[in-house]
């Protein structure tokens, strides 16, 4: 019963055609328009705020949610940090997701680069390249990279999947593994990434994020055996 009103909620917000921020019908409606009890609507709603797709604000009624990633980043980041104590090679299994869907996708990119985000890769390289000489690449630059790399597909919903590994991916790692970088190594291969979609060789392309993800593997790798 819980799942089929929870279903005919978002039927309905489909159905109207509700954005984030739009506002639902209050509980006594809910209850009149799918003949269930308060209760039920309650429990419905809190588990559809659960999810991000309903927000209830207290004292002013129930609103379209954000729809964002966070559900799914905490579920991988929970899922991750019990199969890291469980003895499994879980963060290396949330890496090897993040590489899967990165080299799917860069060759789509190789040579299709407007050249305003090739000016934005190129100066976050720079900064790289700067932060490296000073002893490390913070890992909001690594990021800040990836976003952009993949900023000109102009797909809202995979540059949220995109964040939301990167960001359980590297949360996760900061927590559980101290991972020994070379700052030096990740500026090159951030850069031959650049060059490669650049230049339009799609096989250079896919090498190099290959590559770049093959040694954040070997790091992992060394760290557990640590």
């Amino acid at each position: 019963m819980a799942a089929h009103i929870q279903e005919r909620i978002k039927r309905l917000i489909i159905d109207q055609r509700l954005p984030s921020g739009a506002p639902l019908p209050t509980e006594t409606e809910l209850m009149e328009l799918l003949g269930v009890s308060r209760n039920s609507v309650r429990e419905a709603l809190k588990a559809l705020q659960a999810m991000g797709i309903v927000e209830i604000r207290h004292g002013f009624g129930t609103y379209v949610g954000p729809m964002s990633m966070a559900p799914m980043i905490e579920g991988l980041i929970f899922r991750t940090v019990a199969g890291h104590y469980r003895g499994e090679d879980s963060l290396l299994e949330l890496l090897e997701l993040r590489e899967a869907v990165e080299t799917g996708l860069i060759a789509r990119l190789a040579g299709r680069i407007p050249e305003a985000d090739l000016a934005e890769l190129e100066a976050v390289v720079r900064r790289m390249e700067a932060e490296a000489a000073e002893g490390s690449v913070r890992a909001e630059t690594d990021r800040s990279f990836h976003a952009a790399l993949y900023g000109s597909l102009d797909n809202s919903l995979l540059s949220e999947v995109l964040e939301a590994f990167w960001d359980a991916f590297h949360r996760v790692r900061t927590d559980l593994v101290d991972v020994p970088t070379d700052p030096r190594v990740t500026c090159k291969q951030h850069r031959e990434i650049l060059e490669s979609v650049r230049s339009g060789d799609a096989l250079r392309a896919e090498e190099a994020i290959r590559d770049h993800f093959g040694n954040i593997r070997i790091r992992l790798r060394s760290a557990h055996r640590e």
